[in-house]
């Protein structure tokens, strides 16, 4: 039913944004190679974005926003991946520096556009609701941009885990050019040590017999350390990320128990006023059937009391009329 009601709103913004003319905004424009512009619909009074009453509209155009973003962060994780690829297989150093120019301005975009999206799913766990299966859509569609928030954080953590162990090869191999009797430690070193190893690579450099050839593996090698570090960083970004969503999810978790709780108290408290209120029913009802019974006894006590009457008086004027 929530899919429906989204899938029926997307279709009437769809429409409407054909009826616009050129030039207008929309939600989302990726700009310098995978910028993602969030949304500016001015806000009415109310608080309500793109000028509806209908909080619900602006709830789904909020959710409809979000998943634009989340699929903009996946599409810039692809191409993060696929310039990761073209840096380790160039062989032109100016395309190289190129590639990494590239690869730095999309992993600046993507970093910021992770920031937007968790400030706003978590925002939209907030927004303002009424109806109690409005409240049901809110937590569900949350939970929905939530999951798939997550799944594609994990899957750039992925990409960058596989090409942080592409480049420690890399160094690995631009080292044993170098030294190719290079002993583990060594290359341990190397490859862990970006100032360590430079003194082994230094040492080796001064005994390789192939010069040039070794000055060029020595200028990748640093490169690949930048780039290792680069990705160091990304990861830990990404770290944090996954642990601000968890602390989020049990905050919202914490809440959504508050919320149930106070509607089982608020329940209880109806089903015990309810129950109190059956007695006080069942009572009055038990009050005016004792009243029925006393009122009926009391006419029966007063009919009794006059046929025993009537009898008296019937027989002593008959007595009376005897003796005469």
């Amino acid at each position: 039913m929530q899919r429906d009601k989204l899938a029926a709103y997307r279709a009437r913004q769809q429409q409407q944004q054909q009826q616009d003319q050129p030039g207008q905004a929309h939600e989302m424009t990726p700009v310098g190679g995978g910028a993602y512009v969030p949304p500016t619909s001015p806000q009415t009074e109310n608080g309500a974005g793109n000028g509806s009453s209908d909080p619900m509209a602006n709830f789904y155009s909020e959710v409809t926003s979000i998943q634009d973003g989340i699929a903009q962060f996946s599409s810039n994780v692809s191409r993060i991946a696929d310039l990761h690829s073209r840096t380790l297989n160039s062989t032109d150093e100016g395309a190289s520096r190129q590639n990494e120019a590239l690869l730095d301005d999309l992993v600046g975009q993507t970093r910021q556009l992770s920031n937007e999206l968790k400030q706003r799913i978590q925002a939209l766990a907030s927004y303002p609701v009424t109806r109690a299966q409005d409240q049901t859509i809110r937590k569900n569609q949350t939970g929905l941009l939530r999951q798939k928030f997550i799944e594609v954080l994990q899957n750039y953590q992925g990409v960058e885990r596989d090409y942080r162990a592409k480049y420690r090869q890399r160094v690995e191999r631009q080292f044993r050019i170098v030294k190719p009797d290079a002993t583990p430690e060594e290359v341990a070193a190397v490859v862990d040590d970006a100032e360590g190893g430079a003194q082994i690579f230094t040492q080796a450099l001064s005994s390789s017999t192939r010069y040039g050839e070794s000055r060029m593996a020595y200028r990748e090698v640093q490169d690949r350390h930048n780039d290792i570090k680069k990705i160091e960083r990304t990861l830990e970004e990404l770290t944090q990320l996954f642990n601000d969503m968890a602390v989020l999810v049990a905050q919202q978790d914490e809440a959504l128990d508050r919320i149930q709780s106070r509607a089982e108290s608020v329940q209880g408290h109806t089903a015990a006023g309810l129950q109190n209120t059956e007695k006080a029913v069942e009572h009055a009802r038990s009050a005016r059937r004792k009243r029925w019974i006393c009122f009926g006894l009391f006419v029966a006590i007063i009919a009794i009391l006059a046929l025993i009457l009537g009898l008296y008086f019937g027989l002593r004027n008959n007595g009376g009329s005897s003796s005469k």
